[in-house]
């Protein structure tokens, strides 16, 4: 996708405050209305301001839109950063967009119209509150995978749009101190009571944090099940071994049996996630051949040929 840059399309400063902004789409507004206009792209135009003026005019989008930094120019491919979105705190339904039907770009879809941030099951949709009191605030942030096997508790820094006396917007940072269930999954909400915007009556909304897990350097996760991809040696798979697998909770002993072939799955039951119920805990073999750097090693090599005469590709008939 093609980045935006939605200050340049209003034709306004990165920190114009948002009475600036509002001027500026008003003026292009009536300046490319199709009903009126004269010019050539007048709808084109017209689609761009409203896209912009959707970002730029709440505080909340524009606040996530300018963290991903000023060095982009329009027109450059473009793809969200992982994690972009995390440890923004919003209130209500956080990014929805308001505006039943309307087309926005592929770019804005990617940004704000994932279901991270519609209402909804899932998503960040607000809870509807009682009269006088507060809004519910909502936030994903990423945790370790080993933080769903022991449980923990971590210092959370979450970010969040206000306003100063000038109407410009500013980040405002708050840390609090989360405590992370054991078997929690990606996905899951965490409910802190209280933590939400302050009502009229005194009573605040909660807040809730939807969380993801930070990339790690050897599992992979799917919903409850925890994947690794275990290296072993073409006699390890051949003849069968015995080899320690590393898990969240500690290395474990587990049996390769012999005659197993690369991508073959292992299954551990219940050493996934220790929800309810557990996931289990997947290794796939992935076959690593010894390198062929001294003449020793290809004389083996040979060896193993001539002694097999084995062709992977037999059952391709003619071909290989």
């Amino acid at each position: 996708m093609e980045f935006k840059d939605y200050y340049e399309i209003l034709g306004v400063d990165r920190a114009a405050s948002q009475d600036d902004i509002r001027r500026a789409y008003r003026k292009l507004a009536r300046k490319y209305h199709p009903d009126v206009s004269v010019e050539d792209n007048a709808e084109q135009r017209f689609k761009e301001v409203g896209e912009a003026y959707e970002v730029l005019k709440d505080p909340e989008k524009r606040v996530a839109y300018d963290q991903l930094g000023a060095n982009w120019r329009a027109g450059q491919d473009f793809q969200p950063p992982p994690g972009w979105d995390t440890g923004f705190e919003f209130s209500g339904a956080g990014f929805d967009t308001g505006t039943q039907g309307a087309a926005y770009s592929d770019f804005f879809e990617g940004l704000f119209g994932g279901a991270q941030f519609a209402g909804g099951p899932g998503g960040f949709g607000g809870r509807a509150s009682r009269a006088g009191r507060g809004q519910d605030h909502h936030a994903r942030i990423a945790i370790d995978l080993e933080d769903a096997y022991r449980g923990a508790t971590r210092a959370i820094t979450l970010r969040t749009a206000q306003l100063d006396e000038q109407g410009r917007v500013h980040v405002r940072p708050r840390t609090l101190n989360v405590k992370i269930p054991v078997g929690v999954r990606q996905g899951q909400h965490i409910r802190l009571s209280g933590q939400g915007e302050l009502g009229r009556d005194g009573v605040a909304g909660d807040l809730y944090l939807e969380v993801a897990f930070n990339p790690h350097s050897l599992y992979r996760v799917d919903g409850h099940d925890v994947y690794l991809d275990l290296p072993v040696a073409p006699w390890e798979a051949a003849l069968g071994a015995a080899v320690k697998v590393p898990l969240p909770m500690g290395a474990v002993e587990m049996k390769i049996p012999p005659g197993s072939a690369s991508g073959k799955k292992l299954r551990l039951k219940g050493k996934g996630i220790p929800s309810r119920p557990p996931g289990d805990f997947y290794v796939v073999l992935q076959l690593v051949l010894p390198p062929t750097t001294t003449d020793k090693a290809r004389e083996l090599y040979r060896a193993l040929q001539q002694e097999t005469n084995f062709n992977p590709r037999k059952t391709w008939g003619g071909a290989g």
